[in-house]
């Protein structure tokens, strides 16, 4: 390897970098930036803050499908249903037992 080499491979390594640092500054100055392969985008850098927004609002908005959907399943539930419900959480494993007994003889 010759002395020329090196040195192109330098100014290469240092043409990189400067350029990997004039897209991250502009990143941090709040554009975002597509990476592609073969013109088709593989990747996005984006400022943290609008990361931080877009993964709040996925939880925001999961967060109050689960509410929602508990508020559903309760207002299905009757005041009967939720007692029976807690009866079996409670339940000892002999009452679980002749309760699945019971079950399997009202099937018959």
């Amino acid at each position: 390897m010759t002395r020329g080499s090196v040195e192109a491979a330098s100014v290469s390594a240092t043409l990189a970098k400067n350029e990997f640092g004039r897209i991250l500054e502009r990143v941090i100055q709040g554009n975002r930036m597509f990476i592609t392969r073969h013109g088709s985008p593989k990747a996005v850098l984006m400022p943290m803050e609008e990361y931080d927004a877009l993964s709040n609002a996925a939880t925001a908005h999961l967060d109050r499908l689960t509410d929602e959907f508990d508020a559903l399943v309760l207002s299905l539930q009757t005041t009967k249903a939720r007692a029976a419900m807690k009866a079996a959480f409670n339940a000892s494993p002999k009452q679980l037992g002749k309760a699945a007994l019971a079950a399997v003889h009202s099937r018959r």
